[in-house]
């Protein structure tokens, strides 16, 4: 506190606020809280400043007029609030409340980049604050500008210390930019300050949950839930930490509380879809997917209503229309349902990712490929590609479980054929997906393949491209790799395709791999984690999406090493029942 005593100290800044040097009695009183930070009359001073002051009646405008601001405000005529207000800013540009009830309304209208320009106007005008800085922040956080967004809370915090919002809306930052530690001090902070907290337990609970700590993030998400009953979120986020650990019909009875709380609370119907694909209740799981086009974090577009079809209209000679949605996975399992659409009398057009086109041409000529929006004049339906099982009515028993669906290239196929040999029992592996949060879990390191890399006669091949990659050159054992020139044209997966066809048997994590070894048809062993994505269900070895895979699941979760001993002794059987070579 340089040369100052306490008294002096306080007596400088009451004299700065009397000439209205706010800015200088503030840092003064923010040294003596850090010094004492019981001392009364630092705190009141501090809390002064930071209280909106309604400006004199040259600057602002009649208290009257404020209410009846707030009063619109609270009927919820956010477009009169807006109108008015920006009204009053013209009569009044100097009064920052004007200015924040205006970021206030634009912000609840969704109109983000006018409201973070609004509580940019309030900070400008009253840089002692607070709410105008935190504000600002959340709104630059809303249109990803997270480091601004994180230097508007702290100035938000240095002007108001114990301001638990500001913490808990860092904490929130602080997680977008996958911080997740520190976003759990910023949380805790919030916590210390204001115990009854629930949103900060709640945002603490879904960092623990993306760690994977499932049981602390069930813990935090119960606080919650002491704090605030009625908080859907919360039972929701503990449906899936059960989901996760395999508890289904606990999580199917979080989901449902959720719902009775929020009826028409998507992310818990998509949840609940999720309970019943993995129980094998896919009819209606398939029905309550249909929840994802609704979803906050949209998933996929729901179709135009004039051009969505029930599943019972006829289309015979209709021009229906099928665009694609999600990973390059999902679109290789679902195209099968193309052609039964060509089979009931549809001219069927498929827009997808022009990569894959050349591998879809597969599926017949009557499929029209394209990869941009047609006119609108040329559909009678359309639908996403996902909500085909759904509309086609599929059960467990009806899945087209076909053999092959999808074919590989025959002039790549031989020319993979003289390049790999054929001596030994050949093996395309692959251990990692896309480096995304769906991953997450699911991928394993190809360490674990040295074991069966050493069984005689057997020869690994990797079918790896892009993330995971570059384990390859830290490995102890022999792996073929296909070369730098392998699926690098525009089209993807034909060179893959190729290679998995000459192969003998192909070992994969849950990957785009998979899917496609499935639907060409080739003998696949899929490894999976404890509790897996929907489509493989639980507590089977087999999949009726795909005759020819194998399942081979984890018994506890994290545990791969358990899961590559039971795959190399069902391995070596295999070999040494002479199907394959020596």
């Amino acid at each position: 506190m340089a040369k100052l005593s306490v008294d002096q100290a306080l007596l400088k800044a009451k004299s700065h606020v009397k000439k209205g040097e706010f800015e200088e009695a503030q840092k003064l009183y923010q040294v003596v809280l850090q010094a004492f930070p019981k001392n009364k009359r630092a705190q009141q001073g501090l809390a002064a400043l930071n209280k909106p002051k309604q400006p004199a009646t040259s600057q602002g405008p009649p208290q009257e007029t404020i209410n009846k601001l707030v009063n619109l405000y609270n009927q919820g005529q956010l477009t009169a609030v807006v109108e008015q207000a920006q009204v009053l800013t013209e009569q009044y540009p100097k009064a920052f409340i004007i200015w924040n009830i205006l970021g206030i309304a634009h912000k609840v209208l969704g109109k983000t980049f006018e409201a973070s320009e609004a509580f940019k106007k309030v900070t400008e005008l009253n840089p002692t604050y607070a709410d105008g800085f935190s504000n600002l922040g959340v709104t630059l956080q809303e249109q990803g500008k997270l480091e601004e967004a994180i230097e508007a809370y702290e100035k938000a915090l240095a002007i108001k210390p114990n301001y638990a919002e500001a913490y808990n809306n860092m904490g929130n930052a602080l997680k977008d930019q996958s911080k997740l530690e520190e976003a759990i001090e910023a949380y805790e902070k919030a916590l210390a300050l204001k115990p009854d907290y629930a949103e900060a337990y709640y945002n603490m609970g879904t960092i623990l949950q993306e760690q994977g700590k499932l049981e602390q993030a069930r813990e935090a998400y119960e606080k919650t839930l002491a704090l605030k009953p009625d908080y859907a979120e919360a039972h929701n986020n503990i449906g899936t930490t059960l989901q996760e650990q395999g508890k289904l019909e606990q999580a199917r009875e979080a989901y449902e509380k959720a719902l009775a709380l929020k009826p028409d609370y998507a992310e818990a119907y998509y949840n609940s879809s999720l309970v019943y694909n993995l129980k094998g209740e896919i009819q209606k799981g398939l029905e309550l997917n249909e929840y994802r086009f609704y979803l906050q974090k949209v998933i996929t577009r729901a179709p135009r209503e004039k051009l969505s079809w029930n599943g019972f209209e006829s289309i015979e000679g209709k021009k229906f229309f099928v665009y694609e949605e999600q990973g390059l996975g999902d679109i290789i399992q679902f195209c099968r349902y193309l052609p039964i659409l060509v089979k009931q009398g549809a001219t069927v057009t498929f827009m997808v990712r022009k990569k894959l086109h050349a591998l879809l041409s597969t599926l017949g000529n009557e499929i029209i490929l394209v990869d941009t929006l047609p006119d609108e004049s040329h559909i009678d339906f359309e639908a996403p590609l996902m909500s085909l099982p759904h509309l086609l009515n599929t059960s467990l028993e009806t899945i087209p479980s076909l053999e092959s669906y999808l074919s590989a290239d025959y002039l790549r196929v031989v020319s993979w054929g003289k390049l790999l040999g054929a001596k030994k029992f050949k093996i395309g592996i692959c251990w990692q997906g896309s480096k995304s949060k769906i991953d997450i879990g699911r991928s394993f390191s190809l360490s674990l393949f040295e074991g069966i890399s050493k069984l005689p006669n057997v020869e690994l091949v990797s079918l790896h491209k892009g993330e995971g990659e570059k384990q390859i050159q830290d490995i102890q054992f022999d792996l073929t790799t296909c070369g730098s020139d392998f699926d690098v044209g525009q089209d993807a997966f034909l060179d893959t395709a190729a290679v998995i066809v000459n192969c003998d048997l192909i070992i994969t994590s849950d990957t785009a791999v998979a899917h496609l070894a499935g639907s060409l048809g080739c003998e696949t062993w899929l490894i999976l984690k404890y509790v897996p994505d929907w489509r493989w269900m639980l507590n089977r070895p087999d999949s009726p999406w795909y005759p020819t895979m194998t399942l081979y699941r984890q018994k506890t979760p994290g545990n791969w090493e358990d899961v590559f001993t039971s795959v190399e002794q069902k391995l070596l059987s295999k070999l040494n029942e002479g199907k394959k070579y020596e």
